[in-house]
């Protein structure tokens, strides 16, 4: 057991070196001040928090903080139910890593509101904390503590409510950290999500965060909780020290001096230290236990030797810090996954050989197994289908459409597929829900869908022919709505369809042979109330019916006879002015000549009335002129 330990620290040792070059840089870190329309920086480190933003809904307003632990903002931003029974902030273009992602909460300051809200809040998809009643008395409820892998780029963080009172949320940090921190070995790793239960600091009594105590910042920015003894009535002393204390602020974890010049200490009266909390039952914890050899009355090995007890059974035996670590003022850190099985963790220092048990800090992570999400492709096709439809705000529709399980999307029915490792959606129903949308073509990426209720809404356009490519589609109901246009002949080509309900709708045309005659396999069909569907018993009969390919012959047909009209009307009037045109012109041209003969004819006519006797010579022997010779 020693070797193995002393193994483990020189492992430690060895990555710190490997990631020196790493720790250079500055990690990635958002901080939000939620409600807030301007960024804000908090005294006494001028922490810079960040305006609010990425939410997908609720209100702004004045908040109490219930605790001096709690960074000293001013707004926060709660979800009231009528928002929606889950609510997310998003995240985007975070760097893939491991992330440290505290939330602190804090009351609305209004007397009219529920002053203690009970809620969930989820983390990538995954429960990982769970308000209590009673949470805003005790320092360390007043926030939540996950430590998540990001492999998307993108960060997900939402908070669901349980029916009372409405969710508040003070401010987000997103940290940074190493991506081997707090490393238990299986099943750890980005399968794994690790929620803070304990953080105490040993001795001090003082609470306190990494960043007070000289942490780096690749270390995240813990908070410990400062205590003096590990349990009520009992004995224990504190002990501090300024010495050094070597091997600290190392790869992995990074943890800062200072919580290791302090410690609790066994007494004659009481030489072990015990150690309890309340935990949820049949689940895994990480304890993490830190020593340092500060007593001044230990200087050599063999002078401290205790066992560690976790619920009864020995998790570390004959600890000897000294020899473990070479030597004193020195950090020594163990780690154990134990399985709890009761609503206890209990830890016991019982002494072996020597003086009493000692100990400088404790962490307990609980070892949550993150969900695995539905399918991409599916839940962005849910998300088109939330703002085609016009979902209201209501039904919440934000996060994952399946997980947390606790917490699944109204309406929505899920399935887990064991062969592809994600959720699946095989259902959908939202009937009665005031849709006024359409339905949208991306419905058919659902194509584990088996039954589908839209009915009893005002959901107007067409049935779009997609819906057909959902071979696995058993109901389809889409009654009382105001569809227009006519059935698809896609639909006939769902082999599993048993229940399809389109009444009272606005369709017409006529009904699919392929579906006509289903009725007869025991398939349920209704196509009554529209007015404009024929072609099977209980409607009335259709006219002569033409294919989709002849009705596009038809048009087309119409349209070019159509536009032959319209060219041959456009000649025709050309042709006409042409003529009018020329007919203008040829009676331009033929002007003088009338004048001069219609002169002539009145010279002619007052020769006659002059000279009657050769008018009446021409007419008894000269009928015509005589022509003249050439």
């Amino acid at each position: 057991m020693h070797l193995r330990l002393r193994l483990w620290l020189l492992a430690v040792s060895a990555s710190s070196a490997v990631l020196a070059a790493d720790v250079s840089k500055e990690p990635f870190t958002v901080r939000i001040s939620c409600g807030s329309f301007d960024d804000v920086q908090t005294a006494p480190t001028n922490t810079l928090w960040y305006r609010d933003f990425g939410y997908t809904g609720g209100r702004f307003t004045n908040a109490t903080r219930p605790s001096f632990i709690i960074p000293p903002l001013k707004t926060l931003r709660y979800f009231p139910l009528s928002d929606g029974p889950e609510n997310c902030y998003y995240i985007d273009n975070v760097p893939n890593g491991h992330y440290q992602v505290r939330l602190f909460f804090a009351l609305v300051a209004d007397p009219n509101l529920d002053s203690e809200p009970i809620f969930d809040v989820s983390v990538e998809g995954t429960l990982f904390s769970s308000l209590l009643l009673g949470w805003s008395s005790k320092d360390d409820k007043t926030f939540a503590e996950a430590l998540v892998f990001v492999q998307d780029s993108s960060l997900s963080i939402c908070f669901h409510s349980t029916g009372h009172g409405d969710p508040s949320i003070l401010s987000i940090e997103v940290l940074q950290i190493d991506d081997n921190a707090y490393k238990f070995g299986p099943p750890w790793g980005k399968s794994t999500i690790l929620r803070t239960a304990k953080r105490l600091t040993c001795g001090s009594g003082k609470p306190a965060f990494d960043e007070d105590l000289n942490g780096i910042h690749w270390g995240g920015d813990r908070f410990w909780l400062g205590v003096k003894t590990l349990s009520s009535g009992s004995d224990d002393q504190p002990i501090s020290t300024e010495n050094v204390i070597a091997e600290t602020l190392l790869a992995p974890n990074f943890y800062p001096q200072s919580i290791y010049q302090s410690a609790i200490v066994g007494t004659d009266s009481q030489p072990s230290l015990s150690f309890e909390m309340d935990v949820t039952p049949n689940k895994n914890y990480s304890v993490w236990l830190h020593f340092a050899e500060i007593e001044n009355g230990i200087t050599a090995e063999e002078e401290r030797v205790f066992d560690v007890l976790i619920n009864g059974d020995i998790a570390f035996k004959d600890i000897d810090i000294v020899r473990m670590v070479g030597e004193r003022f020195t950090a020594l850190v163990l780690n154990k996954t134990i399985v709890v099985t009761g609503t206890i963790l209990s830890i016991i220092l019982q002494p072996v050989k020597g003086t009493h048990a000692i100990i400088s800090a404790i962490e307990v992570f609980e070892i949550i197994p993150a969900e695995k999400k539905t399918f991409t492709q599916e839940a962005s096709a849910l998300r088109t289908v939330k703002g085609s439809l016009g979902l209201p705000l209501r039904l919440g529709w934000n996060g994952d459409p399946c997980v947390p399980q606790q917490h699944p999307w109204s309406g929505v029915e899920c399935q887990f597929d064991d062969t592809k490792g994600h959720w699946i959606i095989d259902g959908l129903g939202l009937d009665n829900q005031g849709l006024r949308g359409v339905i949208p073509g991306d419905i058919s990426k659902l194509q584990h869908l088996q039954s589908i209720n839209l009915s009893g809404n005002n959901i107007k356009g067409n049935i779009p022919t997609s819906l057909g490519t959902i071979s696995g589609l058993q109901v389809i109901d889409l009654s009382y709505n105001e569809l227009n246009g006519s059935i698809p002949d896609s639909l006939g080509q769902l082999a599993s369809l048993q229940t399809m309900n389109l009444n009272g709708n606005d369709l017409s045309g006529r009904v699919p042979a392929s579906l006509g005659g289903r009725p007869l396999h025991r398939a349920r069909f209704n196509f009554t109330d529209n007015a404009g569907l024929c072609g099977i018993p209980g409607l009335h009969e259709c006219g002569p019916h033409l294919s989709v390919a002849a009705k596009i012959s038809v048009a087309f047909g119409t349209l070019v006879g159509f536009l032959f009209l319209v060219a041959f009307a456009a000649c025709w009037w050309k042709r006409r002015q042409n003529i009018r045109r020329a007919q203008k012109l040829a009676t331009a041209r033929e002007a003088p000549y009338a004048k001069s003969r219609t002169q002539f004819t009145r010279d002619v006519q007052m020769v006659k009335h002059h000279c009657p006797h050769e008018s009446s010579r021409s007419s008894n022997g000269e009928s015509s002129p005589h022509l003249l010779p050439g």
